[in-house]
């Protein structure tokens, strides 16, 4: 009896980059305002560099400090769906989120309030418990409470 090990790595299709040149021209205007994530800035750089295989993968994810996954990413995105799909973030995986708008407010509102009587201030597990107790959630983590309040620059 023979066993054979298949394994298909999609990594070893190739995926060509040939800018127009208007496509060249966006992208050398994007990196020189730099007025945008530095993901896209990457992207960016990625794509140029790739541009009429002018650097290889490896060279690519020397100079600019990426996986090669990132570059294999980038470069299938641009040829099966475009440049403007290759710069920009798409929708990403993961659970959406538990908090809408007016919990987000409770939530920031609470944490402006004053601590429990005995507290100089209040701890992510106490905001937890007391936001749990004021709304019709039945449970929220304290990593989803500590996320809503980085992303609003609060250090309760």
């Amino acid at each position: 009896m023979v066993i054979v090990n298949y394994h298909h790595n999609a990594m070893n299709i190739k995926y060509l980059v040939e800018l127009s040149n208007e496509g060249k021209t966006l992208l050398v205007d994007l990196i020189a305002k730099g007025k945008t994530s530095a993901r896209k800035l990457k992207r960016a750089n990625i794509l140029l560099m790739s541009n009429n295989r002018m650097s290889q993968d490896k060279e690519i994810a020397s100079a600019l400090n990426v996986g090669t996954a990132t570059i294999y990413r980038t470069k299938k995105r641009f040829v099966e769906e475009g440049l403007d799909a290759a710069l920009n973030d798409g929708a990403r995986s993961g659970m959406p989120r538990c908090l809408d708008g007016n919990q987000e407010a409770l939530l920031i509102a609470l944490a402006c309030s004053k601590p429990p009587e005995g507290l100089c201030r209040w701890t992510l597990s106490l905001i937890t418990e007391k936001f749990v107790a004021l709304t019709e959630i039945d449970d929220v983590s304290t990593e989803t409470v500590r996320r809503r309040f980085k992303e609003n620059d609060l250090k309760p």
